[in-house]
């Protein structure tokens, strides 16, 4: 049987209840249905029926069974505490061996506390569970339980739990959740705020403290403000003396749960300490120059070194986070002088200012005599030709089209439209363009009188060329009703 039932524990003494008991119960299980009484049906066992006749000093013993009889059931079996919390307690058990000739009627479930010599029923009339919860219990209540299976005939030999039932305070042991975001070092530059919430579990409240570098907190910098369920870590301006580990220890009961975050604090790098021009040769400068005395309090991301012309005096980067402190820059113009400068790099950008040559890299002239040969110029005169020729058209009354073809021709040809083999220069029905050799010609919303075979002509002095095609403008077709 798997029935539950929930009931309340009493709040006044054992003596007080014994004697109401008698008169009306003062509560009925949740989700029960108290059966009628029948005439003649035996009611539940009183507390004096089922309590002992001398008081029990440390742990109340089972009053002695009745004779046996068939008509009473036996002892329920297997009376286990199933769960026991701050406020409640539940228990179960297994029907009895024998039931009795007149057949079950339920259980009572009574209560003994520790030092009291009665019990009292948690339920007024017997329940068909096997399974009853009782609520409502005080921090510190140490008690009994037993359970009786009753019949018609009465109630038989109770079954009692062998330890006493101890209500305390349920203690949830800490536990730190780091968010996901401050398991790895978490970086901040100078002058930002840091600002860490850590939540934490644990029942009741546990004291939570915080370490930096194994050592206590400085108040004047660090602030910490602990809930029942986090602690913050508050620092308004950081600065780099914050950087270190900080460790939050939850503490509850002998337990505790640690968590460590590792916080850096950086800025932007100083720029490299010198620089010197190694060598020039050809169009290439060498350069070399040392590493910075304070890198920001974290590594170094490389070098950005870039190159200015005398003349002008616009700097342009060369290299990008460029890591070894040596460089080779190539492909500089003969007969310019260039100056170079080198800046550090790390997570907060570019050093404020730069490591710069205070000597120019001359681009010499080499000792070269060039002959060039004599030129001789090329005749790229040519006759038009059309290397795109018109295509034929089909279009929509209304509707603007253009006529496309491509000519080639030196000097630059003229071009002449015509329709039907007549000129149409000058109507304004027509848009003729030509650039860099590319034709158009664009008919503004035709009808089907601009039907016919268009022609594009092209002239010079060397000669022409024309191409057709042909444009057809279709009507609308009118629909019979």
């Amino acid at each position: 049987m798997t029935d539950k039932a929930t009931l309340e524990a009493p709040t006044c003494g054992p003596e007080e209840i014994a004697s109401e008991s008698a008169k009306a119960p003062s509560t009925e299980p949740s989700g029960e249905v108290a059966a009628a009484e029948s005439p003649g049906e035996a009611q539940a066992p009183t507390p004096q029926e089922l309590a002992p006749q001398a008081p029990v000093p440390a742990a109340p013993a089972a009053s002695k069974p009745a004779p046996p009889s068939e008509d009473v059931p036996s002892a329920p079996l297997l009376l286990t505490m199933e769960d026991v919390s701050d406020s409640s307690v539940t228990v179960s058990w297994e029907p009895p061996e024998r039931l009795g000739r007149l057949g079950l009627q339920g259980y009572v479930l009574e209560l003994c506390r520790e030092g009291a010599s009665e019990w009292v029923p948690m339920n007024a009339r017997p329940m068909m569970v096997t399974q009853q919860t009782v609520r409502n219990l005080a921090l510190g209540d140490k008690f009994f339980l037993r359970v009786a299976a009753v019949s018609s005939a009465g109630a038989g030999p109770p079954a009692v739990l062998e330890q006493p039932i101890h209500i305390q305070e349920v203690i949830e042991a800490p536990k730190i959740r780091v968010p996901r975001h401050l398991r790895q070092t978490y970086i901040r530059q100078v002058g930002e705020t840091v600002n860490l919430q850590i939540p934490f579990q644990g029942s009741p409240k546990p004291q939570a403290s915080w370490t930096h570098n194994g050592h206590a907190l400085d108040s004047q910098r660090v602030n910490v403000r602990t809930g029942d369920q986090d602690s913050i870590l508050f620092i308004r301006s950081a600065q780099r003396s914050d950087s270190g580990c900080y460790e939050l220890t939850v503490r509850l009961e002998g337990l505790e749960a640690k968590a460590a975050i590792d916080i850096l604090v950086i800025e932007k790098p100083g720029p490299p300490s010198s620089i010197r021009l190694l060598d020039v040769w050809g169009c290439n400068a060498a350069l070399e120059w040392t590493p910075p005395q304070d890198t920001g309090n974290t590594e170094l991301l490389g070098y950005t070194v870039q190159k200015a012309d005398k003349k002008t005096g616009q700097w342009f980067t060369v290299l990008e986070r460029y890591h070894p402190t040596t460089c080779t820059i190539s492909d500089l113009i003969v007969g310019n002088a260039y100056s170079f400068r080198v800046f550090s790099e790390n997570l907060c950008g570019l050093s404020t200012s730069a490591a710069v040559t205070k000597e120019l890299a001359r681009i010499q002239k080499a000792g070269i005599v060039a002959k060039p040969k004599g030129f001789v110029e090329r005749d790229f005169s040519e006759a038009p030709s059309f290397t795109q020729p018109l295509a034929d058209h089909t279009s929509t009354p209304g509707y603007s089209t253009q006529l496309f073809c491509s000519v080639r021709a030196s000097p630059k040809p003229k071009i002449i439209w015509m329709k039907n083999k007549m000129d149409i220069q000058g109507d304004p029905k027509y848009r003729a363009l030509s650039e860099q050799g590319v034709c158009t010609l664009e008919i503004r919303k035709p009808s089907p009188f601009d039907s016919g075979v268009y022609t594009c002509k092209a002239i010079n002095v060397l000669g022409e060329a024309s191409v057709d095609c042909r444009l057809e403008v279709k009507g609308k077709v009118m629909r019979r009703v």
